[in-house]
């Protein structure tokens, strides 16, 4: 699958005239829960070449899309954003785009281009937006499958997934790991812990659902860190951060290696 994925980059680039900077996996796969019938969500950042940049509309106005997507066919789904789009969302410490620095399989990648945005990485940190994100995602997904006797055991470890990111940032104030493995160091409570590696071996092996009384002690974990979360950000202070000058840098440098500018 790989090498299908690879070459449907190449005819991206080839397609739509442009260079693609960083290509991934993300979804389940690279979270750590990834079953043989789970969808391929590849993502990617792109760049144009220059005289797209050099006009008077800007990117992402009328026909200048700052998104290249396709739909989705059998279990490949495939979508990128452009860099300047990128860049912006880095800027605000947007979790997609630094989850995208830390997933695996990577497909492609500019060495020059990943290398240095990995380094602007705590100069744009903010913990803040950062733990909000998950802990919408953890309680949005709560709140609408936790009603009845089953639950989907991919919802079940997305819920997970989410709240356990929001302890490792309270814990560390740094970005979290992608796969959720790296994460059960956080939790003392061994049942809990078996509990969620019960639900992964499951959820790779295939099987859909799971009855919610055999995992009481989880869902109970899961309430209490929902309530510490609250509390946790009500008590967060506004955090500043400003890199522009040097993510400007960032593109006109990626610009004009990647198209070899004279």
């Amino acid at each position: 699958m790989e090498n299908i994925i690879r070459k449907k980059l190449k005819e991206i680039e080839e397609e739509n005239h442009v260079r693609i900077l960083l290509a991934l996996e993300s979804g389940s796969r690279a979270w750590g829960f990834g079953s043989a019938v789970s969808d391929y969500d590849v993502r990617f950042i792109y760049i144009h070449p220059p005289e797209w940049y050099l006009s008077i509309d800007p990117q992402g106005v009328g026909s200048k899309k700052d998104v290249i997507a396709y739909p989705q066919k059998g279990n490949l789904d495939i979508s990128g954003w452009e860099i300047t789009k990128a860049l912006r969302l880095f800027r605000k410490s947007n979790p997609t785009i630094l989850e995208w620095l830390r997933s695996s399989p990577i497909y492609s990648h500019n060495h020059s281009f990943v290398k240095q945005l990995r380094r602007l990485e705590n100069d744009v940190f903010n913990s803040i937006p950062i733990m909000h994100h998950y802990y919408k995602l953890a309680i949005g997904n709560y709140a609408k499958s936790f009603k009845g006797e089953e639950v989907k055991i991919k919802i079940f470890l997305y819920v997970l997934k989410s709240l356990l990111s929001c302890i490792w940032i309270g814990k560390y104030k740094s970005f979290p790991p992608v796969r959720i493995q790296e994460l059960l160091p956080l939790i003392d409570d061994g049942q809990v812990k078996m509990d969620i590696e019960h639900l992964v071996r499951k959820k790779v092996l295939g099987e859909d659902m799971v009855t919610l009384l055999d995992y009481q002690d989880t869902q109970q974990f899961l309430e209490t860190q929902f309530l510490f979360i609250q509390q946790l950000l009500s008590s967060q202070k506004k955090e500043q951060t400003i890199a522009t000058s040097q993510l400007d840098q960032l593109f006109r440098d990626t610009l004009s290696t990647v198209w070899t500018l004279k």
